[in-house]
């Protein structure tokens, strides 16, 4: 009936989410309002984690990709089920290790990060930094020299895969602004530049084709691009790679016609190429890291909001007006994002209108989605968005100077607030 598995509806005809009312969490805490399922996590982590183990023999590791969802309740969900985590920014770094994570355990990626950045992460001694391209490469080694250091690294690759996905969300072809190019023989180059750094001791490739892929053929194709890069690297430059980490962008349902391969079956194919490839090619299996972000949080996310005004325009269509929108969910004005949506207060009816869920911010692009079925809605009732728990928190923002909502972990039913909800002297705090 609806997208994910811990969604339900209860004796009231209410939408429960891990067996809350939904309704009950909007009368307790406000909306609009964030809410995950912890066990949805917990489970999505642990499939993962038993998928890796046995398809490569626990010689590799899952990172959460934070960028998906961060807070410190999140990270400390992270660090209990034993994953890494992959951070994008000094702020998602700070985060985690205020949460207690393990430094070791991180990885931190991103396109241009800044000098204080890249010091951060060599005083914190974390895991791996991922250098996305030649003049940080430079940057890090003058950093990590001042420092006494010497940072695993590894690079970015563009391994030149067309994932069929949105052009936005697309990172792996050579017009990216992601990463080395393998064509241009750019890749190549900056490896041996990297041998020959004193301060730094690289480690290994990365490459992250896309977000939301369906197809697991471009993953397999990747894999053996990379492998056949680590093949070169070692009969060329007679330098073992020890270690392969290849992303994230594993789809989920958004909608109840998708229908994403599970979890292990991603692995068995992809660990499948890995071993083929690398016995063909007569090179060590390297371990082998992944990057989930999305398919962890999103299934486990709902947002609920409070309907304020309903408009019919005849024969064009009918606006369902919301208590939040675009600043606490942009994805549809940014990717023409789709979601299932129900009236959480009638979720025992039938959804049979189709209508446009409008937000508050003043802006005529400010939809949560368009010709979107659902239950009769009317002023006070609460509407929730389904697979919300990724990006959605992420990437909110005070546009109209809108508070962000509040973040609600609920679990074994019972609920708690992870993140308070903004105020009005939130908005000016930092204002002089």
């Amino acid at each position: 009936m609806f997208v994910s598995d811990n969604l339900n509806v209860n004796d009231n005809g209410n939408l429960t989410i891990g067996g809350v009312d939904t309704t009950v969490l909007a009368e307790q805490y406000g909306t609009p309002l964030y809410v995950f399922d912890e066990n949805k996590i917990r489970e999505s982590c642990r499939r993962f984690k038993e998928s890796m183990d046995r398809c490569y023999g626990g010689n590799g590791i899952v990172c959460y990709a934070s960028k998906a969802f961060s807070c410190m309740e999140m990270c400390r969900v992270i660090k209990d089920e034993g994953l890494g985590l992959d951070v994008v920014s000094g702020g998602e770094l700070y985060t985690a290790l205020k949460a207690g994570f393990d430094p070791a355990k991180i990885g931190f990626h991103g396109n241009n990060k800044t000098d204080e950045e890249l010091k951060y992460a060599v005083s914190s001694d974390i895991g791996h930094i991922i250098v996305d391209n030649i003049s940080e490469l430079a940057r890090l080694e003058k950093i990590a020299g001042e420092f006494g250091k010497k940072p695993h690294i590894m690079f970015r690759i563009k391994p030149g895969i067309d994932a069929h996905t949105h052009d936005f969300v697309k990172t792996g072809q050579i017009d990216s602004k992601f990463g080395f190019a393998l064509e241009t023989g750019e890749a190549f180059e900056a490896v041996k530049e990297a041998l020959s750094c004193e301060n730094l001791d690289f480690m290994g490739v990365h490459c992250h084709i896309g977000s939301q892929i369906f197809d697991i053929a471009p993953f397999e194709e990747a894999a053996r691009v990379m492998v056949e890069f680590i093949a070169k690297i070692k009969n060329e430059l007679n330098h073992e790679v020890r270690e392969l980490n290849l992303g994230g962008g594993f789809g989920i349902k958004y909608l109840n016609e998708h229908d994403p391969a599970p979890y292990e079956t991603y692995m068995e194919r992809i660990s499948k190429v890995v071993r083929s490839a690398c016995e063909e090619l007569s090179v060590n299996q390297p371990a082998i890291l992944i990057e989930p972000g999305r398919s962890i949080a999103a299934p486990a996310g709902i947002t609920l909001y409070t309907v304020g005004a309903r408009k019919e325009i005849p024969g064009i269509r009918t606006y369902v007006s919301v208590d939040g929108g675009m600043c606490d969910n942009p994805r549809y004005i940014l990717y023409q994002s789709e979601y299932e949506a129900v009236v959480a207060n009638k979720a025992s009816q039938e959804r049979d209108e189709n209508v446009t869920i409008a937000g508050k911010c003043c802006e005529s692009g400010d939809l949560i989605g368009e010709n979107m079925p659902l239950q009769h809605a009317e002023s006070g009732d609460i509407i929730a968005v389904l697979a919300t728990g990724a990006y959605n928190y992420s990437m909110s923002s005070n546009y109209n100077r809108i508070p962000k909502p509040a973040v609600v972990f609920v679990k074994d039913g019972e609920s708690r607030i992870v993140v308070k909800r903004e105020t009005f002297e939130d908005i000016i705090r930092n204002d002089v």
